[in-house]
């Protein structure tokens, strides 16, 4: 049992394009990085109810991380930085959520 980096790599060989006889005044190019159509400028699909679960996901997902540094706490332990750090960062994912909830740009759309 090897990983896939031990093997050797299988080359690929590709057959070249034919050539035709219009090949001598080829049709100008686009200028690169600009978008052809509509559809390749998004990236992403920001639909509403992918932004309501992920959004969701995230504050459900900071909101367990900063109870589960909250709880020893109750308990009368004295609070570490460790304990601290883990706030902070349950607090950042739980912003990070209502974050892609609100769309503070505008990018996104509700996909009917």
């Amino acid at each position: 049992m090897g990983s896939f980096m031990s093997q050797p790599l299988d080359t690929v060989k590709v057959a070249a394009p034919p050539e035709t006889a219009s090949s001598a005044n080829p049709t100008p190019l686009e200028a690169p990085g600009a978008p052809t159509s509509p559809e390749q400028r998004r990236t992403f699909n920001n639909c509403w109810s992918c932004r309501v679960l992920s959004g969701s996901g995230l504050i459900g997902a900071g909101g367990y991380v900063y109870w589960v540094a909250r709880k020893p706490m109750k308990m009368g332990v004295p609070s570490s930085p460790g304990t601290v750090m883990q706030m902070v960062i349950g607090i950042s994912i739980a912003c990070w959520g209502v974050v892609i909830l609100s769309d503070p740009k505008g990018k996104a759309f509700r996909v009917v």
